[in-house]
């Protein structure tokens, strides 16, 4: 009888995390966040021809950035997003802002765009498709060597 129990603790430590893998929810940005426009990959385009200012920030984390990303954006992972690391890309409130991650799969860029909000910046864009959209379309992408 005691050997049973050391067997049933093993198999329970072998299965659980397998069961509690399929128990996360998968991350999925909203359809749109308050205080921000959204525009899809053409939108970026007229943005970045109409506004000079505009800076575009890439909310993902360093290792999506190395897979590539969209020309002179600014790289601000959501984690390090804040209103001082803001304040030191656009001092200015008004500043245009566009923010994008991966996609809608993605959930950085809608929490970067978030922080914007309540740190009191008025010129929000949000690029809900991303840099999945962008690479789908074909449009340029830049990789670091």
């Amino acid at each position: 009888m005691s050997c049973r129990y050391p067997r049933f603790l093993l198999f329970l430590s072998l299965c659980v995390p397998i069961f509690a893998m399929g128990t996360e929810k998968p991350v999925v940005s909203p359809a749109e966040i308050p205080g921000t426009t959204k525009v899809d990959a053409e939108g970026v385009l007229q943005l970045v021809h109409e506004l000079p200012r505009l800076v575009v920030i890439d909310a993902r984390i360093v290792s999506d950035r190395l897979q590539g990303y969209i020309e002179d954006s600014i790289s601000l992972p959501d984690i390090s997003t804040s209103c001082d690391s803001l304040k030191k890309i656009a001092a200015d409130q008004a500043t245009p802002l566009l923010f994008y991650c991966n996609g809608p799969k993605c959930g950085r860029s809608a929490k970067s765009a978030q922080k914007a909000i309540a740190c009191g910046y008025t010129r929000l864009y949000w690029f809900r498709g991303g840099f999945d959209e962008w690479h789908a379309k074909g449009y340029p992408v830049v990789k670091d060597r």
